[in-house]
C-alpha cells in the first residue's frame, strides 16, 4: 500500500498552497483513511462495484460453462488480490468476458481439474511476462487503436444489456428510465452519494413495496451459500497436461495483460495521475494464481466496473477495489437472499449509463478534421471489437492497420534529387531525403538513369537514415546496376548508425534481395 511523507518532513508549501491536497486527487490508502469525505467515496463505490459484479460474474461463468459460484469467488479473490498487488489504484479486476471465453474450450473438453490448471499457468505466464517488461509495449499502441478501444468497449457494455430487454415484463421499461433518470439528475442536487446506489436502491425498493414480478439477479444463477476454500487441480504433472493446457494459458495471459493494461492507461487518463503498468503485470498474474488455487476461472481488468468505480461513483484509491471484493463475498454469501431480489432493470440503468459515459463523443465531433488514416484505425478497432466481442483482437488489428498505414505514408516522404553540378561533366550526384527503410526503399531503385549517367556517380544520403537491411540490398542492387554499364557509385553522407549498418551488411545480402 502507499504511504505518504509524515508532516514533519514535508516542505513548507507556503500561503498560496493548499496544505493538503484535494480529496479527489487524493489515491493513498493513509491519506484515504484520514479524510472522512474520501473514505466514504470508497466504502460506496466499493458497494456499487460489488453489486455490479455479480450478475456480470454469474454471466460470464455461464460462458465459460462453470457454475456461478466459480465465476463469484474469481471475482472476490481478484478484487481483494489486485488491490494489494496491482499498479493501478482504484482499477477493477474480477471474471471477465474475453477470459471466460478463452478458457471455455478447456472446461468443454478435459473438465473444471485442467481449468484451474489453465488458470494457475496463465497467472505463472502474467508474472513471467511482466518482470520481463510487456508492459512497455503500451507505448507503441497509437492513440487513435486506444479512442476505438474505448467507443468498442462501450458499445459492447450496450449490447451486453439488449438481453435483459428483449422478452420481459413491460414494467422492466419505465423501471429502467427511472434508474437512469436518477443517475442523470441526481449529481445536480448532490454527490455525497453515488447516484448508481440511489438508483438501485430506488428501483428495488420500488418493485418490493409495489409486489411487481421482474427479472432479478437471483434468475441469472444460484447464488453460493458457503466461502471459498483452497482447491489444487488433480491434474497430472507431466509433458501431456502441458500440451493441453499451455495454448489456452498463453491466450489467457496475453488477452488478461492487453485488457488489463489498456484499463490502467484509459483511468490514467481519466484521474490525470499515472500507474505502475510492470506491476499492473505481474500482479495481475499473481492474482490469477491465488485465484486458480481457491477455485476460481481467473479474470483480468474489467472496464465496465471500473468506469463505475472511477466515473461514476468517483473512486480514487485501493481501498474501493478491496472492499468491492469483500461486500461482493457478503453480499452473495451472507445477504443472498436479498441480493437475488435486486431487479436486473437497476442494474441495466446503471450499466446502460457507463456506457454512455465511456463512449468517447468528443471523436464523433472531430471525425471531419481527423486525417482519414487515423479515421480507420479507429473505425477497424472498432467493428473488429464488436463483431468478434474480443476487445485483445480489435487493438490488435487497430494497431496492425496503423503500423501498416504509417509505413506507407512514411514511404512517400522519400525523395531522390539530381545535384547538378556544371564543372564536374564526368560525376553526377543525387541526393537522397527521407527514412529509407523496406516500404520506402523498394522503389529507390528505380529512381537512377543507369544507362545515361556519366562514368562516376555520388549517392549523398546526408539527409536520409538506413533503417533496416532491405534498404542495404536496395543500395547493393543499385550498386549491381551501375556496374553492367562499366560506372563506379560512391555512398557518401552516412550517419554514424546507417554508416554502422551499411559496413555491416553490404555485399552479404545478395544484389537486388
Amino acid at each position: 500500500m502507499t504511504s505518504l511523507t509524515p508532516e514533519s518532513a514535508m516542505p513548507d508549501p507556503g500561503p498560496s498552497q493548499p496544505s493538503s491536497p484535494p480529496d479527489d486527487n487524493i489515491t493513498s490508502v493513509f491519506a484515504a483513511l484520514r479524510s472522512p469525505r474520501r473514505l466514504r467515496t470508497e466504502v460506496l463505490a466499493g458497494l456499487v462495484v460489488a453489486l455490479a459484479l455479480i450478475p456480470e460474474a454469474i454471466s460470464f461463468s455461464i460462458i465459460a460453462g462453470v457454475d456461478p459460484r466459480v465465476g463469484l469467488f474469481a471475482s472476490f479473490t481478484m478484487a481483494v488480490s489486485i488491490a494489494f498487488l496491482g499498479g493501478r489504484p482504484a482499477m477493477i479486476s474480477a471474471a471477465t468476458g474475453a477470459v471466460a471465453l478463452v478458457i471455455a474450450p478447456v472446461m468443454r473438453d478435459h473438465g473444471f481439474e485442467y481449468l484451474v490448471a489453465t488458470v494457475i499457468l496463465g497467472g505463472v505466464l502474467q508474472v513471467i511476462l511482466g518482470v520481463l517488461g510487456v508492459a512497455r509495449l503500451m507505448r507503441f499502441i497509437p492513440r487513435s487503436v486506444m479512442v476505438g478501444f474505448v467507443n468498442a468497449l462501450a458499445i459492447l457494455i450496450f449490447l451486453a444489456q439488449l438481453p435483459h430487454l428483449t422478452h420481459v415484463p413491460w414494467l422492466v421499461y419505465p423501471l429502467v428510465a427511472v434508474g437512469i433518470a436518477v443517475m442523470v439528475f441526481l449529481p445536480k442536487l448532490t454527490k455525497a452519494v453515488p447516484a448508481p446506489l440511489v438508483a438501485i436502491l430506488a428501483v428495488t425498493v420500488f418493485v418490493a413495496l409495489a409486489s411487481v414480478t421482474v427479472p432479478t439477479v437471483g434468475d441469472e444463477g444460484k447464488l453460493p451459500d458457503s466461502l471459498p476454500s483452497l482447491f489444487f487441480p488433480d491434474v497430472p504433472l507431466n509433458v501431456e497436461t502441458f500440451r493441453i493446457i499451455a495454448p489456452y494459458a498463453v491466450a489467457m495471459a496475453l488477452v488478461g495483460l492487453l485488457e488489463s493494461l489498456m484499463t490502467a492507461k484509459l483511468v490514467d487518463d481519466i484521474t490525470d495521475t499515472h500507474s505502475a503498468k510492470t506491476r499492473e503485470a505481474w500482479g495481475q498474474g499473481a492474482s490469477n494464481i491465488i485465484t486458480g488455487f481457491f477455485g476460481g476461472m481467473g479474470g483480468c481488468a474489467m472496464i465496465g466496473q471500473t468506469m463505475i468505480n472511477v466515473k461514476a461513483s468517483g473512486a480514487r484509491t485501493r481501498i474501493s477495489t478491496f472492499l468491492a471484493g469483500v461486500f461482493l463475498l457478503i453480499l452473495v454469501v451472507g445477504l443472498g437472499g436479498l441480493v437475488g431480489d435486486i431487479p436486473m432493470a437497476a442494474l441495466v440503468a446503471v450499466m446502460i449509463m457507463v456506457s454512455v459515459g465511456t463512449f468517447d463523443w468528443h471523436s464523433l465531433r472531430t471525425l471531419r478534421q481527423m486525417p482519414r488514416s487515423e479515421t480507420l484505425v479507429m473505425v477497424s478497432t472498432v467493428v473488429v471489437v464488436v463483431i468478434t466481442h474480443n476487445l485483445a483482437i480489435g487493438v490488435v488489428v487497430g494497431v496492425l492497420v496503423a503500423m501498416v498505414l504509417f509505413a506507407r505514408r512514411v514511404a512517400h516522404f522519400t525523395t531522390v534529387d539530381e545535384v547538378v553540378h556544371p564543372d564536374d561533366q564526368d560525376t553526377k550526384t543525387y541526393a537522397v531525403t527521407g527514412e529509407l527503410f523496406f516500404a520506402s526503399s523498394n522503389d529507390l531503385v528505380y529512381q537512377f538513369d543507369y544507362r545515361g549517367d556519366p562514368a562516376n556517380v555520388v549517392i549523398d544520403m546526408t539527409d536520409s537514415h538506413i533503417w533496416d537491411a532491405s534498404t542495404v540490398a536496395t543500395l547493393d542492387a543499385i550498386t549491381t546496376k551501375y556496374a553492367r554499364y562499366g560506372k563506379t557509385v560512391r555512398i557518401v553522407g552516412l550517419n554514424p548508425s546507417s554508416a554502422e549498418r551499411h559496413e555491416r551488411l553490404a555485399g552479404r545480402l545478395g544484389a537486388g534481395h
